[in-house]
């Protein structure tokens, strides 16, 4: 969660761009470290919510490294 929330606040200070490695990164770490703790407590919202951000962010890794 702390990954999700730094994220944020860097990109909202514009310390880093919203189309970023550095970005993106945060979001899936954070989002898997989510699905791990959702999944854990067979909490389903949070893990299927953070299991498609966590997708998306890897879908735009994917973008920045081979674009």
């Amino acid at each position: 969660m702390l990954a999700i929330l730094l994220a944020y606040f860097l990109v909202s200070f514009k310390f880093i761009e919203a189309r970023s490695l550095p970005y993106e990164i945060l979001n899936l770490t954070g989002a898997a470290g989510i699905v791990v703790e959702a999944g854990s407590k067979k909490d389903k919202q949070p893990m299927v919510l953070n299991i498609v951000w966590a997708l998306i962010a890897l879908i735009v890794i994917v973008q920045i490294i081979f674009h």
